[in-house]
């Protein structure tokens, strides 16, 4: 039998990482998990790659109406849009402790979403300390390499595997985790111009972003997220980056093909959770441009670094 864990206590927070080697182990653990929960009558949020998804519904038979079901393939395209969709998931019944199964990481991920998936993992810690919730985290033990495995050992403090549940021996502090997730970027082949901009210039940015996105393959609809995503993160630069910054812009080739912009600036994020949290409608700026950027790209790499903070945006070309 699959052990399924329990929250310490009221107020405790559980976030346990199942490593699984096959899918019937897939459906039997995570099953149990989601069988176990609505036994008690909590709210049950399953968010796992498609595959998987109808894997698990299949198998719940009619238990599986009780279920709020959601492809992570499209929630979770930008590792960055997770974390507000389980917390807005827990707000919605706050009067009883949310179950929930998320699976951000699967394989066929590339390195970079990865990347940003293992910050959210290691972020979940932070933003759900002191809710009384459940978050388990299916990993597949033979389709992901063994770095991966190990970032899943210290972004969760409990581990399921072997049936067996047992604290993790390499938990890590998120913001420890967070910070080892900020690697330099890897540079793009050709070098692009470097666009600058000051206080004034925003309009000039917004100018320069929309004519070069008129020589790319994105739709006109896509073409106007990516300028819209642009300018909310040089009006970021202008506000708490420093009041000036740079814009490159180049496209990339093969089976990701899209766009990339980046954005950088002598800014610091005194927030890891900003823009990560949906925005507080009484809070004055409360990462609102942040979560704009994350709703409207395909990935957002974030790095900040000693020579400053850099978006790196993301839009697949059809």
């Amino acid at each position: 039998m699959i052990p399924v864990p329990e929250p310490a206590g009221p107020g405790a927070f559980v976030h346990p990482a199942l490593f699984y080697s096959d899918l019937p182990g897939y459906v039997a653990g995570v099953g149990a998990f989601v069988r176990e929960s609505l036994s008690t009558g909590a709210p049950v949020l399953v968010a796992v790659p498609g595959p998987h998804l109808e894997a698990l519904r299949d198998s719940l038979g009619a238990d599986a109406s009780g279920v709020t079901w959601t492809d992570m393939t499209e929630l979770g395209r930008n590792p960055g849009r997770i974390l507000a969709a389980l917390q807005d998931f827990a707000d919605l019944h706050v009067s009883r402790a949310a179950r929930i199964v998320g699976e951000p990481i699967w394989p066929g991920r590339s390195p970079a979403e990865i990347l940003e998936a293992t910050r959210h993992e290691a972020l979940i810690n932070t933003a759900f300390t002191g809710r009384p919730a459940t978050i388990l985290c299916p990993y597949d033990a033979r389709g992901l390499a063994p770095e991966v495995l190990a970032d899943a050992r210290r972004t969760h403090p409990t581990l399921i595997e072997d049936g067996l549940d047992l604290p993790s021996p390499v938990y890590t502090d998120a913001a420890q985790v967070s910070a080892d997730c900020d690697r330099p970027l890897p540079e793009p082949e050709d070098e692009p111009p470097r666009f600058a901009y000051a206080h004034g210039g925003l309009a000039e940015v917004r100018e320069y972003a929309e004519g070069w996105a008129y020589g790319t393959d994105l739709t006109p609809a896509r073409r106007g997220d990516l300028v819209l995503a642009i300018s909310e993160a040089a009006a970021n630069s202008l506000s708490h980056g420093g009041g000036k910054g740079t814009l490159r812009l180049w496209t990339t080739g093969g089976p990701g093909a899209g766009v990339v912009a980046e954005i950088h600036d002598s800014g610091r994020l005194a927030d890891p959770l900003a823009g990560r949290r949906r925005p507080s409608l009484a809070s004055a700026n409360g990462g609102r441009g942040l979560w704009m950027i994350h709703q409207l790209c395909d990935l957002v790499e974030v790095r900040a670094l000693d020579d400053g903070f850099t978006l790196r945006l993301h839009m697949a070309t059809p």
